[in-house]
C-alpha cells in the first residue's frame, strides 16, 4: 500500500459510496455521515493532530462499528497507537456530549399517533417503556471485590450490564404499563408514577399457569421481543460491545460516567439516526 493511500484512509474522498459508510459505520448513508461531522466538527480539538477533523470521527466510529484495534487503526491512518487512542477517546467524549440528547423520551401527544400497531393491540396506547439488559464482558479485574461483584455466572465471565428501554410513547404517566422480564424489582419505584409494571407469569408455587396467565405473558413477549431486537441491533451494529472491555474504560471520571457508559450512550444514539427495527403497521 502506497504512502498515498495510507493518509487517504478515513478522509471525506475515501467515504465514496453509501455502502461503504454503512459498513465502516453503522450511519445508513453518506448524507447523514456528513450531517453528523458538520454537528460536531466545531467541537474537535485537532489542531496538534496530523489527522483532520474528519478523520477523527471516522477512526472512532469505525473503532466502534468494527471493534478494530488501536494498533490496526495506528497502521491504517499512519499514526501510533497512543495517537489512536488519543483521538478515540477525545472524539467520544465529544461526541457524547453532542450525541445523548438522541436518546430522550419525546412528547406524549406526538408519539401517541405513532404507536406501533403491535403495541396497540395488546396494551392500547397505555405502553409507556419496555425494558431489557444487556451485558459486555471486560477484563477479569485483578481486585477481588471488583472480581466477585462483575461476575456473571449466567455468562460464566467478567461483565458490566447496561439497562436498555425503548419508549414508543414519551414519559411515564399514570395508568401506563412498564413491560420487564423476570428479575426486574421495580414495582415500587413505578407506583410512584401511579403506573404498572407487567411481568411474565411464573410457574413456581403452581402446577400450571392458568389460561389468563398464559394469554398474558404470550402479550407481553410478544411486545417484549422488540426491546430483545434493539439490543440485538445495537450490539451487531457496533461490535465494539461484543468484544472484552480493557478495565480502563470502566474508571469513572470527574463526572461519574465511564469511557464505557459513552460508548454505550453513542452507539445507542446512532441507532436512533436509523430507521425504527419496529415497523408502525
Amino acid at each position: 500500500m502506497s504512502e498515498l493511500s495510507i493518509l487517504n484512509v478515513g478522509t471525506i474522498e475515501w467515504f465514496v459510496s453509501d455502502e461503504k459508510v454503512l459498513f465502516y459505520t453503522g450511519l445508513p448513508n453518506m448524507d447523514v455521515f456528513f450531517t453528523l461531522f458538520k454537528f460536531i466538527r466545531s467541537f474537535l480539538l485537532c489542531k496538534r493532530s496530523k489527522l483532520s477533523d474528519f478523520q477523527h470521527l471516522s477512526l472512532t466510529l469505525m473503532r466502534l462499528r468494527l471493534n478494530l484495534t488501536l494498533n490496526d487503526l495506528a497502521y491504517c491512518y499512519n499514526v501510533s497507537s497512543t495517537s489512536a487512542s488519543s483521538v478515540f477517546l477525545k472524539t467520544i467524549d465529544v461526541l457524547y456530549v453532542r450525541l445523548k440528547e438522541l436518546i430522550k423520551w419525546p412528547d406524549r401527544e406526538q408519539l401517541c399517533k405513532t404507536t406501533p400497531m403491535c403495541f396497540r393491540q395488546h396494551f392500547g396506547t397505555r405502553v409507556g417503556v419496555v425494558i431489557d439488559c444487556f451485558e459486555v464482558f471486560i477484563d477479569k479485574p485483578k481486585n477481588t471485590l471488583a472480581r466477585a461483584q462483575t461476575f456473571s455466572s449466567y455468562k460464566h465471565h467478567n461483565t458490566v450490564k447496561f439497562l436498555i428501554g425503548i419508549a414508543p410513547q414519551g414519559v411515564l404517566l399514570p395508568g401506563d404499563v412498564v413491560l420487564a422480564d423476570r428479575g426486574f424489582s421495580i414495582e415500587g419505584s413505578i407506583a410512584l408514577y401511579c403506573a404498572e409494571v407487567k411481568l411474565p407469569s411464573f410457574t413456581k408455587g403452581k402446577r400450571q399457569l392458568s389460561s389468563w396467565d398464559v394469554e398474558q405473558t404470550r402479550k407481553i413477549a410478544s411486545v417484549r421481543v422488540h426491546v430483545k431486537r434493539v439490543i440485538g441491533n445495537i450490539r451487531n451494529k457496533y461490535k465494539i460491545l461484543q468484544s472484552t472491555i480493557p478495565l480502563d474504560y470502566l474508571i469513572k471520571q470527574n463526572n461519574g460516567l465511564t469511557t464505557m457508559d459513552k460508548i454505550v450512550t453513542i452507539s445507542c444514539s446512532l441507532i436512533n439516526l436509523n430507521d425504527s427495527v419496529i415497523p408502525f403497521d
